[in-house]
């Protein structure tokens, strides 16, 4: 099993500029929704997504990320958009 730590670094991993290009990242398992919650934050600008135990699990282990990596690259994406406009 891992803890938020590990998948915040996991995240940071597949997208090394998140901290760098000034987006911050916070993960924290939401017991209501039973799903990761990923928040990202640029400026007065944040997003969140939920990512599932499942999906987080495939990419841990190191088998795929895609699930995580389409969702990270939607926010970052938003978080751009958001901030040039």
């Amino acid at each position: 099993m891992y803890n938020k730590t590990q998948l915040c670094e996991k995240i940071r991993s597949i997208y090394p500029d998140i901290g760098d290009c000034g987006i911050d990242i916070n993960v924290n398992y939401d017991k209501d929704n039973k799903a990761w919650a990923v928040n990202l934050k640029k400026g007065n600008h944040q997003l969140k997504t939920y990512l599932d135990p499942e999906d987080a699990n495939i990419c841990m282990e190191g088998k795929q990320c895609i699930g995580l990596g389409l969702q990270i690259s939607q926010l970052k994406d938003n978080i751009k958009n958001l901030t040039y406009s």
